[in-house]
């Protein structure tokens, strides 16, 4: 989420000065720091709309609604079965955790809200079968599976998936909660790949620590919301937003090559290295398997003053993107060490 490191000083800056501006508007205005970012945007991703939230799931709660809309007015109204992958998460909500291909994030909150199925990764066919028997109202992926073990896809999968949905008037829907605004190398996830979605949601690294969520619609579905289908009280928040611009127009080229170089580092240092299995990822969103369980090695990091995460039996890194490469290496040292104790 603190993309620029923690208390930033320059989103720090935009923050305060927007706080003693209009620190709050209702939604029923537009206010300058929600349009300047509406616009900054859609001019770096090529899509044509945006609709602010406070979080991911708000994110993609709006994109579901978009995709089944779009495809209830094209198709009629049994169009409505959104498609996501098995290990998969996209959000906490009811139809966020019903679009979550992970069974244990089930378990608590039956019945789940109807209209969602997961196919496997790499399984076109299973894709196939479920559009034949119940026409899919969206697609919606993960670039790269951040709460599934930090697992990118496959691209000729990812094109697949494009190249089917284009031809059936399918809207593919990426996630870039997790891997958005410059995590995976690039601003988002899915330039890796050459494909344009229809919708991407995005949060977490936007707001460099205040809660934000956008919903980006592209040319196929801009249209699709009128007056009053949907809204959020605090979505657009003008001093969020100010942070967010302060935020994105410091992903440039610059910083996504030093994303690059770092990750390449990290790689090269894990790859092999006592007590690692494998390293998984892109950019500076990592996953390794280590021979020990990955709370241990966690928890030794933070003995020796490295905070690192899990995702599913691997421990998770996601610096900040611009962390100074003498502390990533004094970092990578502990958790090499923490590895093979």
């Amino acid at each position: 989420m603190n993309g620029f490191g923690a208390a930033d000083d320059l989103w720090l800056r935009a923050v305060t000065e927007q706080l003693g501006r209009i620190p709050h508007s209702s939604n029923l205005y537009y206010t300058e720091p929600c349009a300047k970012l509406a616009e900054l945007l859609c001019a770096r991703t090529g899509m044509k709309k945006v609709f602010f939230g406070n979080s991911g799931a708000e994110a993609n709660e709006c994109a579901i609604k978009v995709a089944r809309k779009y495809s209830a007015e094209k198709k009629g109204p049994n169009c409505y079965t959104v498609v996501t992958l098995k290990n998969s998460f996209h959000g906490r909500t009811l139809a966020t955790l019903s679009a979550t291909g992970q069974d244990h994030y089930h378990e608590l909150y039956q019945p789940l809200v109807p209209g969602f199925t997961h196919i496997a990764p790499g399984d076109m066919a299973a894709l196939r079968a479920i559009d034949e028997k119940t026409p899919v109202a969206g697609i919606m992926i993960e670039c790269v599976q951040g709460e599934g073990g930090v697992v990118p896809l496959q691209a000729d999968f990812v094109k697949a998936l494009y190249d089917y949905a284009q031809a059936n008037d399918i809207p593919l829907i990426v996630d870039e909660v997790q891997t958005g605004n410059g995590r995976s190398g690039a601003l988002y996830s899915y330039m890796n790949f050459g494909i344009q979605p229809d919708i991407v949601s995005t949060a977490k690294g936007l707001g460099g620590g205040l809660p934000i969520g956008a919903c980006l619609m592209g040319d196929k579905v801009k249209d699709v919301f009128g007056p009053g289908d949907h809204g959020s009280t605090f979505g657009g928040n003008p001093a969020v937003c100010a942070g967010a611009i302060s935020i994105l127009t410091r992903i440039d080229d610059a910083l996504l090559a030093g994303v690059r170089e770092r990750s390449a580092y990290i790689f090269d240092q894990l790859t092999g290295a006592p007590g690692v299995e494998s390293v998984s990822g892109m950019g500076l969103m990592i996953g390794i398997k280590t021979v020990k369980p990955a709370r241990e090695v966690v928890a030794k990091c933070i003995e020796n003053g490295v905070l690192a995460l899990t995702a599913k039996d691997r421990v998770r890194l996601l610096p900040a993107l611009n962390i100074p490469m003498d502390l990533l290496e004094k970092a990578v040292a502990v958790l090499k060490a923490a590895c093979g104790e």
